[in-house]
């Protein structure tokens, strides 16, 4: 096999010669990317539109296996670098393999990619190489490249091995497309006759046995057996470790113990909080705003069963646009802030209050009538809080603190441990305004 030969040199520069284009604009020819002039702004290959299909094919000296490329770039940002491309190889001009998909940062600094050099784990060799601009960082700019320098193995005791093994695969895939063009249009002595003669499996044999199941026989119950047996066996791991993750969304209908009634589960609302105890999957809401008025019910929500249960219809004070915390080891909820009309802002009213649930006891307890007065924030409404269960400590950060005088001002980061408030570094005070 040719990648497995004692002695693989290391890769080097490869050298070539710019052998076609789809077009060029002025000075710009397709030669210019051969140097590497970073200070020169007419050094590079540019195309005469943006139109597609646009494209440089570079000629190798000799056959090789070309691991990486380099692109140089200009030594300012340009709107004509690519943003997008794709890079192809072959050993001739009409048949290539793609060897790479993606896209240049909008700077200065060279770039390198690696390319595909290995088909099932065997190195294939390259003749011809050819640039597909995509994209350019200015939108409706023409393509330019600046510089193009190729890596990979020429020495002939190495690539012609490469090449032997290459030209052998390429007629085993000619022949397995055969097979499946007999096998599609039914030329059942065909197929059968060339693939004894070659001996050559058109697929896996679980994709034959599958494709007998289904198409021969039409023995659905035989394939969802089937089927289930590659998932056991692994076979889909691969693909699916390769795949992005999306995120799925889907609406869940809670179940109600009282028919559809507004009793059974919690009204629309907005300003209200959420938190999750992962140790028994509940969600916990607290407060919000109707559009008429602040709420002050608290409610529970079942992952496994499904349902809301109200733990209390008037909490301790109705709020809005406040946060909650939960400290899961403790089983602990912590809730600061809230959102109060020009109106009823007083001295009184601006008090910083801070609470804390104990789901266990289904009890809470007031931790401060004041934050400010401990040291901690004024009366704030849309912060972010966090919790370190296992230091037991709390951070809020952000927001805007409320005032007797309708203004707002711009809160900072404050930490606390459970129960006394400490007032910790401030950074770049950060805000969202909370709308009714």
């Amino acid at each position: 096999m040719c990648n497995k030969m004692a002695a693989v040199p290391e890769n080097r520069v490869l050298s070539y010669s710019v052998f076609k284009w789809s077009s060029y604009s002025s000075t710009y020819l397709p030669e210019n990317i051969l140097v590497d002039k970073p200070n020169d702004q007419s050094s590079r290959w540019s195309s005469e539109s943006n139109y597609p299909p646009q494209y440089l094919i570079l000629k190798l000296e000799r056959p090789a296996i070309v691991q990486s490329i380099t692109f140089g770039k200009y030594e300012k940002t340009h709107v004509c670098n690519l943003k997008k491309f794709k890079v192809f190889g072959g050993m001739s001009e009409e048949n290539m393999t793609e060897l790479l998909s993606s896209g240049l940062k909008n700077d200065y600094n060279k770039e390198t990619f690696t390319l595909k050099h290995k088909i099932d784990e065997q190195m294939f060799p390259c003749r011809f190489v050819k640039i597909v601009p995509l994209m350019s960082w200015g939108p409706s700019f023409n393509f330019s490249i600046w510089y193009i320098e190729l890596h990979g193995i020429d020495e002939p005791d190495v690539v012609q091995p490469c090449l032997n093994w290459y030209s052998k695969y390429r007629e085993q895939e000619a022949i397995r497309l055969c097979l499946k063009h007999f096998r599609q249009h039914n030329y059942t002595e065909a197929f059968e006759s060339l693939q004894k003669k070659t001996r050559i499996a058109l697929e896996h044999p679980m994709l034959t046995d599958l494709h007998d199941k289904l198409v021969l026989k039409g023995d659905f119950d035989a394939c969802e057996e089937l089927i289930d047996k590659a998932v056991r066996d692994g076979l889909f791991n691969h693909y699916i470790s390769q795949q992005e993750y999306k995120p799925r969304w889907s609406q869940i209908i809670p179940k109600s113990s009282k028919g559809d009634g507004d009793d059974s589960r919690p009204g629309m609302r907005g300003g209200h909080q959420m938190v999750i105890d992962v140790q028994t999957e509940t969600v916990y809401l607290f407060g919000g705003w109707d559009g008429t008025q602040d709420l002050a019910d608290f409610w529970a929500y079942s992952v496994q069963e499904n349902q809301w249960v109200c733990i209390s219809r008037d909490t301790e004070k109705e709020r809005s646009c406040h946060k909650m915390c939960i400290d899961s080891q403790r089983r602990q909820i912590y809730t600061l802030g809230r959102y109060l009309d020009s109106s009823v802002r007083n001295s009184k009213s601006l008090k910083s209050d801070f609470y804390r649930y104990d789901i266990d006891a289904n009890a809470w307890t007031l931790l401060s009538e004041d934050t400010s007065a401990d040291g901690g924030p004024k009366l704030v409404f849309d912060h972010q809080m966090c919790m370190d269960s296992e230091k037991h400590m709390i951070y809020t950060f952000g927001g805007r603190i409320l005032t007797c005088n309708g203004s707002v001002e711009d809160s900072g980061l404050y930490t606390c441990q459970d129960p006394q408030l400490q007032r910790g570094p401030v950074q770049s005070p950060r805000a969202l305004h909370c709308s009714r």
